[in-house]
């Protein structure tokens, strides 16, 4: 999309949007998004395939960039937006239905900028926190997430909000067996630190020079065992004893941040 006269071009379309109401559900197979920074990144992404984008006026005006001609776009009113998406989700007067991102590779991953880290989430359900995860890795130019596909929360909406469109540039890849992914990794050169708050080490101390693949788990559970087995060094962030542990996507954060400035 081009962003020139995005907004100037947007204002001059509504006018001859169709009223109306949406459905209420996702189309099979579709996922929804919904809030300003989500759906205008999900826009400009050209690997996305859209739907529909219900808009109010103000959601419309809010936008950057310019809809391509025919665009499947329909004005709706707030309270209509508000039966499209999860209750009381902030939709900021925009709601996207578009088809999941095409399936991203670990060795794909691998083949790119081994100075860029990769972040492996072993059961991180929520979808907050991988939204919020995705946010960081976007901002310390991470080179992918990794998550086992049976135990982390579907592509969608409070994940896309919670990315702030991250989403849409951080690639995500799914696998079957993390531990074996995480061998892959191994082999590609990569040293993989486990964050565990029990561990000895530091994770600054842990830190080598060259490529890192930063393992979190669960808040409560941690890393499973097995994952633990194929980490090359466990570390842990060294924070207050007033404080057990910290949030995952704060702890991903902090780790980013570490390796981007070592």
């Amino acid at each position: 999309m081009s962003k020139a006269k995005g907004k100037k071009s947007l204002r001059g379309r509504a006018g001859r949007m169709q009223g109306g109401r949406g459905s209420g559900r996702a189309s099979k197979g579709a996922v929804r998004l919904w809030g300003r920074h989500a759906v205008e990144a999900a826009l400009m992404n050209p690997r996305r395939e859209h739907r529909k984008l219900w808009a109010t006026l103000e959601g419309i005006d809010s936008l950057s960039g310019e809809l391509p001609p025919g665009f499947p776009l329909e004005r709706a009113e707030v309270a209509d937006l508000a039966r499209l998406v999860a209750k009381d989700a902030p939709h900021q007067g925009l709601v996207l239905e578009c088809e999941p991102l095409d399936d991203v590779y670990l060795s794909d991953v691998m083949d790119g900028d081994p100075a860029r880290p990769i972040i492996v989430l072993d059961q991180v359900t929520d979808p907050h926190n991988v939204g919020a995860i995705l946010r960081s890795a976007a901002a310390f130019n991470a080179a992918a997430i990794v998550t086992q596909d049976r135990h982390a929360p579907p592509e969608g909406g409070v994940i896309a909000k919670s990315a702030s469109g991250a989403l849409e540039t951080v690639p995500w890849v799914r696998v079957v067996n993390l531990a074996r992914a995480l061998e892959e990794i191994a082999e590609a050169g990569y040293w993989r630190i486990g964050l565990a708050g029990e561990a000895e080490a530091t994770f600054a101390e842990a830190l080598p020079a060259g490529p890192v693949a930063v393992v979190l788990g669960a808040e409560g559970e941690g890393m499973r065992h097995n994952v633990q087995q194929h980490c090359d060094a466990l570390a842990r962030l060294p924070i207050s004893e007033a404080m057990e542990s910290l949030n995952v996507s704060n702890a991903s954060a902090i780790a980013l941040y570490a390796i981007a400035t070592r």
